[in-house]
């Protein structure tokens, strides 16, 4: 879960808690006096819109002034500032409640099981020892999207999980049966034998953002609007909500520190950066405003403790729902292509080149009868824009076209030549299919299904080996996924492997590896070649 940055010391920590044990996680965070700072940045906004409302003070003349006057003047402001900051903290205090009561029943604690190894220590004494593979489990946070039970979470939560389940809030709904829009129990007091606790299916996963998509079997629950106004300003007011620690329901608050950090400059995502406390089991849960929109989900911090140093990074809400409806979908997250390569201007190559800036980024690469081509996209043309967005770096133009629709047309502006002549193209977007599109629609459920080993498998075809590449061993059938609801031996299998023989008889159509399966005998040994990332294994179980 810990990243190390190039600093040495601040670490990059991924907020899914793991082994929580509440007795012992506890104490990791209760010396921090977050309560007393959200005091006092209360009481100063307080503080200020009174000030704000005192007449402004008039220059003295010569007069020496009436000191009675005075008196009774001073007397009645004092009088109106004791009434008045009671009212401003109550409607503060208020409309912060209301907002919490609002948000909080729409984000549930995802709780996963898996198994891993045990690290004893990092010192030497620990090298040469047998890994100890223990059962693990990890807590997060997730925000419910759709009332039918879609759930979207960070992929780090689940990661490597084998069962995943998911507890909801204690709402009003759960014991009296009505809407459950509004909270009125207290979810942070509930008992854990009380709160709602589902199985959830994983819908798909998406790695290069860190986010996931769950299910779960329940209707007409509280969601979160990842469709809001995002124009997002440094300084505005957030809350977090989540499970840090494994407390579920827990609610902070802090301000935007910066709208668009890069935290990683190898990655084109830009995250929301905020002060809000958000710590380990945190990860999934809502960033949200004061109209209860969500500005994004809370990922990981910056800190050199472990603990919330008031450097979070949430992912923002556009990318989170672009992912979200791509996995609801697809299962995957296509992306967008123009036909044409880009790289990054440096001095060298703009000194060698001749380009009339040594910044930004230029096309090195036109895709013949693309849709760059066909637009009028040339070599060598600096890009300025995309999108109507400034384009300086690459991972900003990266992120200016992996959220664009790829029904419109990409708008590109241009610098093209010695002489800075500047164009404006439109540029149609090709949606890219990855693999698992065309294993998808080679996939017949009657023909592709092998019931002895829960999976279904398609032959390799012409079209398929082009987008598979070159293989070790030619021949063998392509795993598609596994088959729901059927019990079988645990082959290790994957969506993406090639089966190339069975206990050493070659394999060359699903019929071939139907045929042997089902020669096999109850108990009988089975070994699988298969060729996977590039690379031969063996894959060895029993027949059940």
């Amino acid at each position: 879960m810990n990243r190390a940055l190039p600093s040495g010391r601040i670490r990059g920590v991924r907020l899914g808690l793991q082994g929580f044990h509440p007795a012992l996680k506890r104490r990791a965070f209760f010396g921090r006096p977050y309560g007393s700072t959200a005091l006092i940045f209360i009481l100063s906004l307080a503080a200020t819109l009174s000030l704000a409302q005192q007449p402004i003070a008039r220059p003295q003349t010569g007069k020496s002034p009436d000191k009675s006057k005075s008196a009774t003047v001073d007397s009645r402001l004092a009088d109106s500032h004791a009434s008045d900051n009671p009212d401003i903290l109550r409607q503060m205090n208020s409309a912060l409640e209301d907002l919490a009561a609002r948000v909080s029943p729409a984000v549930v604690q995802i709780q996963t099981t898996g198994y891993g190894p045990l690290h004893d220590g990092d010192g030497d004494g620990s090298r040469g020892r047998t890994a100890l593979i223990v059962r693990q489990h990890a807590v997060g946070s997730g925000v419910i999207v759709d009332a039918n039970g879609y759930i979207m979470t960070n992929a780090h939560v689940v990661e490597g999980a084998q069962r995943i389940r998911v507890a909801l809030p204690m709402t009003s709904s759960t014991s009296a049966g009505v809407s459950p829009s509004v909270s009125t129990a207290n979810p942070n007091n509930s008992p854990a034998g009380k709160r709602p606790l589902f199985d959830a299916r994983l819908v798909g996963v998406h790695k290069e953002s860190d986010l996931a998509l769950l299910k779960i079997d329940q209707a007409g629950l509280p969601t979160l609007s990842l469709e809001g106004p995002q124009n997002l300003r440094v300084g505005q007011m957030v809350l977090a909500v989540g499970s840090p620690e494994g407390l579920q329901s827990s609610v902070t608050m802090g301000v935007i520190s910066a709208v668009a950090r890069q935290a990683d400059p190898a990655k084109s995502l830009n995250y929301v950066q905020t002060d809000a406390p958000i710590n380990p089991g945190n990860s999934g849960g809502p960033l949200v405003d004061m109209n209860g929109y969500v500005v994004g989900l809370n990922t990981f911090i910056l800190s050199q403790s472990g603990g919330s140093e008031g450097l979070g990074f949430a992912i923002p809400a556009r990318v989170v729902n672009f992912v979200y409806r791509s996995l609801r979908k697809y299962g995957h997250v296509h992306r967008v292509e123009i036909g044409a390569g880009a790289q990054e201007i440096t001095p060298t190559l703009a000194e060698g080149l001749g380009l009339p800036q040594s910044w930004g980024v230029v096309v090195d690469d036109i895709v013949p009868d693309g849709p760059a081509a066909a637009a009028g996209v040339k070599v060598q043309d600096i890009i300025l824009s995309a999108d109507d967005r400034p384009i300086e770096t690459m991972s900003a133009l990266t992120a200016a076209t992996y959220l664009h629709n790829p029904d419109r047309p990409v708008k590109l502006e241009v610098l093209r030549g010695a002489d800075k002549e500047k164009k404006v193209l439109y540029v149609a977007a090709v949606e890219k299919h990855d693999q698992m599109d065309l294993l998808m629609d080679a996939t017949d459920p009657d023909k592709s299904l092998v019931p002895q080993l829960g999976v279904l498998a398609v032959d390799i075809t012409d079209q398929l080996r082009s987008a598979i590449g070159t293989l070790r061993i030619s021949g063998g059938v392509v795993v598609v996924g596994r088959a729901a609801n059927l019990i079988v031996s645990d082959t290790g299998l994957q969506t993406g492997d090639i089966i190339h023989s069975l206990n050493t008889k070659p394999i060359d159509s699903v019929e071939t590896l139907r045929r042997a399966v089902s020669e096999l005998r109850l108990g009988a040994a089975v070994v699988l070649q298969i060729e996977r990332d590039g690379g031969l294994q063996y894959l060895a179980f029993e027949m059940d």
